[in-house]
Parts: structure tokens; sequence; C-alpha cells
């Protein structure tokens, strides 16, 4: 909902406009929207110091992405949505007791996601009252009894349900799991459910670890690099640089998305004095492929059938081959009958799910056969379909029948979203955990540690939806509006007889609640964490593997506000007393966390020792080693079958064709569900997020004009309707047929149901959807 006008507003907005954006991605553009977030803080001498310690050693993790830290030294380590969210998290407005007795929740419930996170950080702790519809203060303890004594109560722990958000730290997520084991269950809803799920599972099949295999350095050494349904001009803006410098010194770099996003075009880099000068910039790609939404694993099985050919060719002319027999022959397994699944894989049906010509098809083979080294990245676009792990291992098979795997300059980088979600299912948050995991904390706590799957994000709303669970507590994000089918999750969340969120600032979540509601504020990655043994610094783990320490440099808000490891202890304690450790004397120096850690958690020996080192240290990666953690002890080369059609059966059995598929996707003044403003610089857009860019020609088509404001309802079979009202019609840049649409305001649309093939991740990036006239059709242009 976008509304400013039951309650008053001090969120900046502009006039709803677009008009398509010419500049390129970073540049002056990027230092203005900076020096307005700096500004919009309200905290703004402090932030300088703030910004400049981001990424530092002895500062602080920039709270925004994953992407790892350049190895340079420099006075600037941060990008511009990196510095958005340094002054978001570091204002000085407060939501405090006086806040919450001037507005009830209901009232709260009529503003926009923007109005409420600009209203600043939380400050103490609050309960709800149903009978004033208003959150009300609540001692710590108070807080902490009533948790205790919710779940205490339920007669299975598996009716509790413990979210985690990417932004925790390794310390707050190791103490969260091992609350939750000890309690006795494995239910951790995660966001990387929501995300990456996809590349952990397909990864792990394939090459025995969920993570990537390149590292920071690797880039700088890629013959090629691909880059496949992804964003980083706004989601990773620091991994420009690293693309821009491979196209400079000769590399090719290959973008692959629907979208020709700004960023994955030419960039300007703010801190070179000579480009900003002269306006300049520079590319970020050397060729850009278009294709279908869905339709990445026909465009990688048509570079695998064409390398094929080229190796046969080569073979019956006695020429270099083109695979890497040695590789394949020492390392791999199921080469023979992933080819065979290639050889029967039809030109035709390549071409016409893929969206692209054979001759495009070629190209981007041929490019990728030029490269000795190649470095194959990932993100969302990929990863958010219902056959995204098919998608995954294609491209694993794909970099095997060359050998880049475990080689340097080359690699599989799925590049992720929040600072530490990687760090936290490494810490164990997982709701299928690894047995290994599950016996070293039985050997150093000694106490039986439950061993039957817990649920995923999806099943969790379903379990909460069914009654089957009671309880949800959110270490962080915002559950109610970053999940898919949000009336569904929301009515999820209202049948809990409690409901408790961890949280820096106000957000949906804290309105959409159970019977029993807490808000329990906490201290963000720029506060200054101060326990019993004097400040403490936490740590998080980067897309790459690398783990460093990340120090608070800003005084809290108010000493009400507490850490995210004290108030898992707090939590802890009050529900199972000194069990299996004492949780208090443990949040007096995390030092003894970390101890732990490098007691249960393979790669985190002397944790401490290590952790002093300048920029941290590189856990290691057991595929970048060429070792497989697999159950053959190889790579498997996976030989699944293209989809006969990316509609689905239910969507198909509706007896409707849609008008459009739709992706959901990130504005420029966004990160997740956190939105910095409502502007979306590179595509145009000002002050509106309720849009619907879709190709001039299909609106046309569709009876519609650009500007013209629609509704627009999912199509999916079941009894549920899902709609979302008055969307403006914008006429852009993308392929025939596709559409695009700002998350989270199409949530709502994404069936519950609609989820990937093995990994239950929401199909956020194919959404079959038909236009209907909207009652308010005037144009906002």
């Amino acid at each position: 909902m976008t509304s400013y006008q039951n309650l008053p507003d001090n969120a900046p907005a502009s006039s709803p406009r677009y008009q398509p954006y010419h500049g390129p991605a970073g540049g002056w553009g990027a230092l203005r929207s900076v020096a307005k977030a700096w500004v919009g803080s309200d905290n703004a001498l402090k932030n300088i110091r703030a910004l400049l310690k981001t990424n530092q050693n002895g500062g602080f993790d920039c709270p925004g992405c994953a992407w790892g830290d350049s190895p340079e030294s420099g006075m600037v380590k941060f990008c511009e949505n990196g510095a958005k969210a340094v002054n978001w998290e570091a204002t000085k407005r407060r939501v405090d007791a006086a806040f919450f007795a001037r507005y009830s929740v209901s009232a709260l419930r009529q503003q926009s996601d923007y109005w409420l996170e600009y209203q600043g950080r939380l400050t103490e702790p609050m309960v709800y009252d149903p009978a004033s519809d208003r959150y009300q203060p609540i001692d710590w303890n108070a807080a902490f009894a009533l948790i205790a004594r919710e779940l205490n109560k339920l007669t299975s722990p598996d009716q509790a349900e413990f979210y985690t958000s990417g932004r925790a730290s390794n310390e707050a997520a190791y103490l969260y799991q091992l609350f939750v084991r000890a309690y006795g269950t494995n239910n951790f809803p995660d966001c990387s459910n929501m995300c990456h799920e996809a590349s952990g599972v397909a990864l792990g099949q394939s090459v025995g670890v969920g993570k990537g295999t390149v590292t920071f350095d690797d880039f700088e050494h890629a013959d090629a690099i691909f880059v496949w349904g992804q964003n980083p001009g706004t989601n990773h803006p620091r991994m420009l640089d690293p693309l821009r410098d491979a196209v400079k010194r000769g590399a090719q770099v290959v973008c692959v998305n629907p979208l020709k996003e700004r960023g994955l075009e030419r960039f300007q880099h703010p801190q070179n004095p000579l480009e900003m000068l002269t306006n300049s910039d520079r590319p970020t790609n050397t060729a850009f492929f278009r294709p279908a939404l869905g339709g990445d694993m026909a465009m990688l099985r048509g570079m695998a059938k064409f390398v094929l050919q080229w190796e046969r060719e080569a073979q019956a002319k006695g020429e270099p081959a083109v695979f890497d027999h040695g590789f394949i022959a020492e390392h791999g397994q199921g080469v023979d009958e992933y080819l065979a699944a290639v050889d029967a894989t039809p030109w035709q049906h390549i071409e016409e799910q893929s969206g692209l010509a054979l001759a495009d098809i070629e190209l981007a083979a041929r490019m990728y056969c030029r490269g000795r080294r190649v470095i194959m990245c990932w993100a969302m676009g990929i990863t958010q379909h219902r056959h995204s792990v098919a998608t995954i291992q294609e491209i694993v098979n794909l970099q095997m029948l060359r050998g880049n795997i475990g080689a340097p300059g080359a690699g599989l980088c799925p590049v992720r979203g929040h600072s530490n979600v990687q760090g936290d299912r490494t810490m164990g948050i997982n709701e299928r955990p690894p047995l290994a995991l599950l016996e070293a904390i039985e050997r150093r706590f000694d106490f039986p540690v439950p061993r039957h799957n817990g649920h995923n994000t999806v099943e969790a709303i379903h379990a909460m939806l069914d009654g089957r669970a009671k309880v949800f507590i959110g270490l962080g994000g915002n559950f109610a509006q970053a999940t898919p089918d949000t009336e569904r999750t929301a009515q999820a969340l209202r049948n809990c007889a409690l409901t408790v969120q961890i949280s820096t600032k106000l957000n949906r979540s804290h309105l959409i609640h159970g019977q029993q509601a807490l808000i329990l504020p906490c201290l963000g990655r720029t506060d200054i964490d101060l326990q019993a043994e004097g400040p403490q610094a936490v740590t998080v783990e980067d897309s790459f593997s690398m783990v460093h320490a990340s120090n608070g440099q800003l005084k809290p808000l108010s000493t009400q506000m507490r850490s995210e490891p004290a108030v898992i202890a707090g939590i802890a304690a009050a529900t199972l007393g000194k069990q299996p450790v004492d949780w208090h004397w443990l949040v007096a120096d995390y030092d003894r966390i970390r101890d732990l850690i490098g007691d249960t958690i393979a790669g985190f020996s002397d944790f401490n020792q290590r952790l002093r080192q300048p920029g941290g240290f590189y856990l290691g990666n057991s595929a970048a080693n060429r070792e497989w953690k697999t159950a053959s002890g190889r790579a498997n080369f996976k030989a699944n079958l293209l989809p006969d059609t990316l509609l689905d059966e239910r969507v198909r059995a509706s007896g409707q064709l849609p008008d459009l598929i739709m992706q959901s996707m990130r504005s420029h003044d966004q990160y997740n569900t956190t939105i910095y403003g409502l502007d979306d610089r590179y595509r145009g857009v000002r002050g509106q997020r309720d849009v619907l860019f879709a190709n001039e020609a299909d609106i046309i088509r569709l009876g519609f004009q650009p500007g013209q404001k629609v509704d627009i309802v999912s199509l999916w079979g079941d009894e549920h309707v899902r709609r979302v009202h008055g969307f403006t019609l914008l006429a852009f840049d993308i392929p025939a047929g596709q559409a695009a649409a700002y998350y989270p305001e199409v949530n709502p649309l994404i069936p519950l149901e609609s989820i990937g093939e093995g990994s239950h991740t929401p199909t956020s990036k194919f959404v079959a959807i038909k236009l209907e006239r909207a009652r308010d059709d005037g144009r906002i242009l």
C-alpha cells in the first residue's frame, strides 16, 4: 500500500513521473544519491565517520550485500547502496513509546513500507495491547518470561518457528541454532529459502558444497565472466569494478538478462577523478543476451550442444580437444549420461524455450570456449524458477566439460544477497542440517539433538496456516512482506498465539501479528556493542567464504537496545535455564561464542586467533580444491531434462492463457524489503512503486495505453484470488511477452504452492498474469 493521507508523513517523496534514464551506472547520480541519504539520516556528521569505517579493518561490515571486499586498501570502500544502508540504519530518528502512543496498529497499517521504516530506530521493547490496539512498553525480563511461557506450554517443540534474516551475525546465528536445537526442533525458516536455496541444493549434489568456488582474486585472472540473471548495479554495486576491469584488460564479460540493466552496460566510477570531470564511463560487458524468462537452462543446454559438436569435430580432424578430458576422467562422473541428454534435446526446443536465435546461442558458446579460465556468476534471476536446481546444475555441467572448477580464474559464483546469509547457513541455520553438524553439537554439548527435518519458509507458512505452528520468532527481517502469497502469509501470522520480532526498525511484520506480539529492539551493524567484558565485535562471511570482524562505531540511541546475541541469550535463559550452556556468561564476551563455533563448525579452528588477521581469513572450499564431498566422491554431471514447458500445469489447467509472464525485482532505492526511497534512477521512475514494466507493443495488444492503470491478476487455478490494484503501465525496453514489477508490492501474486523443484523457493521470477482495467484508470507519466 502506498498511502500518505491518513498520517503526517515526514518521509520525502517526489511527484510520480517516468522518464528514461540515459546516464551510466554510478557517477554523479550515485554521488547525489549518497549525499541525499547522508543528509536525510538526520545524523550527518556522525555518519561521515561511520561511512569511512565501512568495510575497513577495525570498522564494521556493510549491512547491505554479501559481495566480498577488495584486498586493496583505500579510504572509501563502500558503494552507493552501501552508503544508503549505513545512513538508513544510523539515523537519529526514534520509534519509542511516545511514537506508539500516538499511532494505533490499525492506523500504522495504512502507511507504506517506506514510511514505516523512515520513522527511525526501535529503541525499547514493546508488547501489543489488544484493548487499545497499540504497542506499549514492557520490561526486558517480562518479555523474555512471556516468550518462555508460550514456548514451554507447547505440546511439541515443532509447534514453534524460528526465522532468521541474513543480516544476523555468525555469533547470533550460532547461539540461535544452539538454543533452538536444545529446545528440540530444526524449524529454521530462513531468508535463504527464498533466494539462493536452489544454489545450495544444486551445488551440493553436483560438487559437494553449497557455496561458490571462487575468491575475489579469481576475477583478475578470468578470461571470461558470465553474469546470469543478476543486476549488480543495484544489488551488488561493488561488483561493477571487477567487471569493468575485466573488459578493460580484454576479458569477455557476457551478461545474460532479459532487462538491459544499466549496471550491466556501462559504469562511471565515482572515485575516478578523470571519469567524473570528463563525465565519461566504461563498458561493463562485451556481449548481452536477453533470453525469455526461465529460458536460461535452454540457452545453457544449447551452449553445451555446440561445445559437444565442436569436440566431435575436433576429434574427427585430429585437432586439440575442446573438452578437458583430464578433468573429466580424474574428477567427473555421469558425463556419458549427460551428453546423451544433450544429444536428445532438439534444437527447436532449445530455441523456442530460450527465446534466442541459435546464432546468439552459438556466439555465447564460442565466447565461452575462447576462455581458458571462465567464471560463471548468477543470482535470483536464475534461482527463483521451478527448474532452478536443474538450471544451476546445467551451469556446473558446462563448466566441468572444460575443467573450469578448481583452477585459478575459474569457477562458480552464486552472488548472495544479505551480508551474512551465507554465514548463517555455515553456523547451522538449516532446517535440513548435515549429520556432521548434529553429531558435533551432540559431542560438544551432551544433549540429544533433533534429527528430523524442520520447516523451511514455505513449510512454516503452511504450518501456521494449518494451526500446526503456534509461535513465530523472527531474528531480523520482514517476514510478512518478504514472503509470497502475502494475504495467506498474513493469515498464518495472525493464527499464532505469539509473534516476536527482533528488529532494528519498524516494518510491516510488526503490524501483522499473532494474538500476543512483542517487538524487541536490537543493535545494528553500525552500533557499538558493549557487553559486560567490554566492546564486542561480531563476524560475517561473504560470498567468497571470507570471514572478518565487524566493530560498530556509533553510540546506540537508547540503553534499552540490546545486541542480537544478548536478546537470544535472554530468551534461551528464560526458556531453558543454564542448559546446555550459561547463556549470559557467553554473551559477556563473544570470544566465548567463537570458541564454541571453533569446537563444532568445520573450518573455524583457532577462530579468535585467525580473526585478528587484517581482513579476516578464508574458510576454504573443498570443490575449489577439487575435493568432492558428494556421495560418489566425484564431481557429478547431472543429466536433467529440459522442461517440456515452463508454464505450470496448474496454470494450464485453469483454462486461461496468461497475458504476460512477470518477474519481481528490486528498485535502485531498495534493499530487499527495505525501501530507501520511491525512485528507481536507472529505470527512470520517480516517486512511485506501483508500476508494471511491459513492452509497448504488448500494452497496445492487450487493449491498454502506456500510463494507464491496471489491476494485475495472478493465474494459478485454485480457490484463491490473487490480485493487486492500480498499477501504472510503463512502456519499457523489455522482451515481448514479459513484464516486471517491484517486490514486495507484487508478492501477493506469487502462489504459496508455486515453488522450485528440490528447493521450495518461491518462483518470483516466473508469474503468469492477466491485466484488467483498474477502476481508477487515470494516467501517471
